[in-house]
C-alpha cells in the first residue's frame, strides 16, 4: 500500500484537483448544457442526477444544504423535471421523483458529457477504459467508506454506490 506522501498519491491528488477544476468551470457547464439543450445550472443538474440515480429521494437525502435543496427542487418542479410524491413509509414526508421530462433532460445531459468524454479518450483501448472505470469506482467507494461527517465521526456508504 502506498504511503500518504508517496509520489504516486501526490500525483493522483494533483490529477483529481485538475479534473475538479476543469469540470467545475462555468464555461464548460454552459457549453455542455447548450449541447444538451437543457437550461439548468450546475446545482440543478447535480440534484437531477441524484434523483435520476435513485428511485426517489426525500429532500434531506439529496446531500445539499436544506435551503439550497428546497429552492433547487422548487425550480426543477416548476420546470417540470421533478415532482413531489408522498413517502410510502411516512405520509407526512415527501419524496422527489423524476418526471418523464426530467428523465429526458438528464439523458441529454449525460449524452453531452459522454460525447465530450469520448473525444478525450478516443485513443484509449477498451482495456484501458475498463481499468480506469474500475479504479475510479474503487477510489470513490474508498473515499465514501472513509468519509468523515460534520461531527468528525467516520461514516460508511453502501458498497458500490458512487
Amino acid at each position: 500500500m502506498a504511503s500518504c506522501s508517496s509520489p504516486e498519491v501526490i500525483d493522483i491528488e494533483r490529477a483529481l484537483t485538475r479534473i475538479t477544476y476543469l469540470s467545475a468551470r462555468a464555461r464548460r457547464h454552459e457549453r455542455q448544457m447548450a449541447v444538451a439543450g437543457v437550461p439548468l445550472d450546475r446545482a440543478a443538474v447535480a440534484l437531477l442526477r441524484q434523483v435520476a440515480d435513485s428511485e426517489s429521494l426525500r429532500p434531506g437525502e439529496l446531500g445539499v444544504e436544506a435551503s439550497h435543496v428546497t429552492r433547487t427542487v422548487q425550480r426543477l418542479q416548476k420546470s417540470g423535471y421533478v415532482t413531489r410524491v408522498p413517502d410510502r413509509d411516512d405520509r407526512r414526508a415527501q419524496r422527489v421523483e423524476l418526471t418523464d421530462a426530467g428523465g429526458e433532460a438528464i439523458a441529454k445531459v449525460r449524452e453531452a458529457g459522454v460525447r465530450g468524454m469520448r473525444m478525450a479518450v478516443s485513443d484509449w483501448s477498451p482495456e484501458e477504459l475498463r481499468q480506469l472505470a474500475t479504479l475510479f469506482h474503487r477510489m470513490v467507494d474508498e473515499f465514501l467508506a472513509h468519509a468523515v461527517d460534520e461531527e468528525g465521526e467516520p461514516r460508511s456508504a453502501p458498497a458500490g454506490k458512487a
